[in-house]
């Protein structure tokens, strides 16, 4: 009975000393925070997609969680992404929020770039043109619409770069555009302040390059025939791509890139190889054949096409 007094006596002795209650007072509010502010939302939206456009501000991006009632506080949202490295971490794109999670998970999964979206492989040929490139992402983006895309995209034929591609599902045309022309400005750019000094003007290049694309079968040839086509530019004679009738029926250049050329094409287009050569051709195995003269080229004509 004595130990129990004794016990309890104790416990009075602790209860009445003040850092007990500041104690108290911490865990009570740490419980609250973590219940309510850092808790995710009772009516949190699951497999709700949200997208963090590029160069989206912090407040924007909170704001946005907020209403669509992902997250409780847009203050505790701030702060844990401040923690983790500050808004420029967060990574752009779409994001997937398959079950509740608390603000701090879900902002360490957006600085992390964990969309939790299975990607989509699409990859462009390299010279495909607008019209293809609709065709091959309209086949694998539900969201694509194929009329916006060739409406939006149609000065930028030219500079949409060819490659490899990772979508999520809820991308469309827009992102696609993008994407390409961001990749574009990308992998062209170590090549835009030599283009600048080459003499032909950065579109001519890309026009020669898309040209190239169509009648090149393979990077031996590509520069060969580069160095044949603006020759045949230099003196004023047609340029006879076969792609590309109206080279027939005009001098110069297509007025407009006739694809979307990928970088090999672009190098040899600004860095053609000179040779004695003014025609060529293909045989039916793909193979390139050169001539001087037209004579020379009247004969391969018949050796490898008749």
């Amino acid at each position: 009975m004595e130990n129990s007094i004794s016990f309890f006596a104790k416990i009075q002795k602790i209860v009445r000393r003040p850092v007990f209650w500041i104690l108290a007072g911490v865990f009570s509010l740490f419980a609250f925070l973590f219940g309510y502010l850092f808790a995710a939302p009772a009516e949190f939206p699951v497999n709700a997609v949200y997208k963090v456009e590029e160069g989206s501000p912090l407040g924007k991006i909170s704001l946005d969680l907020a209403n669509l009632h992902l997250i409780r506080s847009r203050a505790a949202f701030e702060f844990f992404v401040t923690l983790a490295g500050g808004e420029r971490r967060i990574k752009e794109g779409y994001y997937l929020f398959d079950q509740k999670i608390p603000v701090y998970t879900l902002g360490f999964r957006m600085e992390r770039g964990e969309r939790h979206l299975s990607p989509i492989k699409i990859t462009v040929p390299e010279g495909s043109d607008l019209k293809r490139i609709a065709e091959i992402f309209s086949a694998k983006l539900p969201l694509f619409d194929t009329a916006k895309f060739l409406i939006e995209g149609a000065g930028n034929e030219g500079y949409l770069f060819p490659d490899t591609y990772f979508f999520y599902s809820p991308e469309n045309e827009k992102d696609a555009l993008k994407k390409m022309r961001d990749n574009f400005l990308k992998k062209a750019a170590p090549l835009f302040s030599e283009i600048k000094t080459s003499g032909p003007s950065e579109k001519d290049i890309i026009i020669m390059a898309s040209l190239l694309e169509k009648e090149a079968k393979g990077e031996e040839d590509r520069s060969i025939i580069s160095g044949i086509l603006w020759k045949r530019l230099a003196m004023g004679i047609p340029l006879q791509v076969d792609a590309v009738p109206e080279t027939y029926k005009k001098k110069g250049l297509p007025e407009k890139p006739v694809g979307n050329p990928g970088l090999g094409s672009i190098k040899d287009a600004l860095y053609p190889k000179s040779s004695p050569y003014l025609y060529y051709l293909h045989d039916k195995k793909g193979l390139a054949h050169y001539a001087a003269t037209f004579a020379e080229h009247q004969k391969n004509i018949q050796r490898y096409l008749q």
